[in-house]
């Protein structure tokens, strides 16, 4: 193959660093954002956060055009030209030095590492060692110590490790005791009446019902550390252990047959059983709780809607007036190169910060403009709404819109929500309108809390309500918005008197 020349035209698109960087820091999310800060004024000295009551003259830096560029979480109306810059030794010489853009081949990652978490130092008062330094105890963990209090043999401790290592989350036994035996060597002379005895102690173990094989056993067991003079605990002891089936099929009327009791005896006896815990293992919780913090505020003050930032969910930012004073023009040692290209690295995140925060006001707010009837009215005033939509009144694409509303969270009187809830897809009415997919949801589950307990609305009556209503929706969208709720069916929802 011979080798030549070739001329072509194309076009490509080449992200600039900061490019890069404003659009990392926008499909952010809160916490990652405040690691993200923090890896920032741990590695670049010219930046620092801006300490409350500190003066705007000398924590702000000041651009060439002369307008300030801070990270203000608090205000997002465009700030006033500063002279802030005669505050600074040969402030203008170093801004004379630093250009507009850096090299297209900058790479941002030899300066900026993003990682899971930051700690505060210890001097700080929101330091909590107990959520730094605690961890949630499993269920296994759980029931060893149990047993290290214990008094048993060496075999029978062996046997109920083994045992509390079959033990799934849910508190159930999850392997037999034909299996359980079969683990163990048959040089150690262990029979089946052992591991009996030994899963017998076990199920005395808290949680109450744990180590069960089934559901009837786990609320046996549960029955049975009741007090003996409890009501109907007989009748609830040989439902569960006769005629548990029925009772989930909801087959009353079998059921009070086969156990010869009249209606007011059977509601008794399965609020007693509502009592129970069928998943005892889910009591001792082993994962760490996981916060939400809302990126924007909604409140209503003097009966308007009001749409702020959250000032907790990033710290002010400015330029250490103090190192960008040691910038000398004319001067290419490595020194002075070195912090000029921190300096503008600086400024660049300050202001990749500024423009998440006033590209996530402008979608909030342009939220809380179409959306302004959940608002007054709750969930069934949803109107349908697409990125495309939002897109188009701010003036974005629509992937920045799905970047900014991914992971970011409002705070509103009726909640914290996703800002993706208030998007959804719509379903047209008789009157030719349009209702949302949310709004229907809604509807539905105001109906099934509003429903006669004995007589349950199927997936076509309620399908039947909502087009009294306009709204027309197939059963199978019914059954598969009831679903996405966590509803059960009518059949499983059937409840005594």
């Amino acid at each position: 193959m011979k080798a030549s020349l070739v001329l072509k035209i194309g076009q490509n698109l080449t992200m600039t660093p900061q490019l890069q960087q404003a659009i990392r820091l926008l499909q952010m999310s809160t916490l990652d954002l405040q690691a993200e800060i923090q890896d920032a004024l741990d590695s670049n000295p010219m930046l620092e956060r801006e300490e409350e009551g500190e003066t705007d003259s000398s924590a702000k830096d000041t651009s060439d055009d002369g307008h300030e560029y801070t990270a203000n979480t608090q205000q997002n109306s465009p700030q006033e030209p500063s002279n802030s810059a005669e505050n600074l030794p040969d402030a203008n010489e170093w801004n004379e030095q630093i250009p507009s853009e850096l090299e297209i081949d900058t790479s941002w990652e030899d300066i900026y590492q993003t990682s899971a978490s930051s700690l505060p130092s210890t001097n700080s008062e929101e330091w909590d060692f107990t959520s730094t330094t605690s961890v949630g105890v499993d269920l296994q963990s759980h029931l060893l110590w149990q047993l290290n209090l214990a008094k048993m043999s060496d075999d029978d401790r062996m046997i109920a490790t083994v045992i509390i290592d079959s033990i799934g989350e849910d508190g159930y036994l999850q392997e037999s005791l034909e299996e359980i035996l079969d683990a163990f060597d048959p040089m150690q002379h262990i029979e089946m009446d052992e591991v009996e005895m030994v899963l017998k102690r076990i199920q005395q173990f808290e949680p109450t019902g744990v180590a069960a094989r089934d559901l009837s056993e786990c609320l046996l067991l549960q029955l049975h550390n009741m007090p003996s003079d409890t009501p109907w605990l007989a009748e609830a002891q040989k439902l569960c252990s006769e005629h548990l089936e029925l009772l989930g099929s909801r087959d009353y009327a079998q059921l009070m047959r086969r156990m010869r009791i009249k209606e007011d005896a059977l509601k008794e006896i399965v609020q007693l059983i509502q009592t129970l815990n069928p998943r005892p293992g889910s009591v001792i919780e082993s994962t760490e709780p996981e916060y939400v913090v809302p990126d924007v505020i909604v409140r209503k003050a003097n009966n308007r809607w009001i749409v702020e930032l959250n000032p907790d969910i990033a710290p002010r930012l400015t330029v250490n007036s103090h190192y960008a004073s040691f910038i000398r023009r004319a001067d290419n040692s490595a020194d002075n190169t070195f912090m000029r290209t921190q300096l503008q690295e600086a400024r660049w995140f300050i202001k990749s910060l500024q423009s998440r925060n006033e590209t996530l006001m402008k979608v909030a707010t342009k939220i809380l403009d179409y959306q302004r009837g959940f608002f007054d009215y709750g969930p069934e005033a949803m109107k349908p709404l697409v990125l495309a939509e939002i897109a188009e009144a701010v003036g974005m694409h629509e992937s920045t819109i799905s970047r900014v509303t991914t992971q970011k969270y409002m705070h509103t009187p009726r909640g914290i929500f996703e800002l993706k809830y208030f998007f959804s897809s719509h379903v047209s009415t008789t009157q030719g309108g349009e209702c949302s997919s949310t709004a229907i949801r809604a509807i539905i589950e105001k109906l099934v809390a509003a429903e006669n307990p004995k007589k349950p609305l199927s997936d076509s009556k309620i399908a039947g309500l909502l087009e009294e209503q306009g709204i027309q929706v197939a059963r199978r969208t019914i059954a598969k918005y009831r679903e996405s709720l966590g509803i059960a069916s009518s059949t499983d929802r059937k409840q005594l008197l």
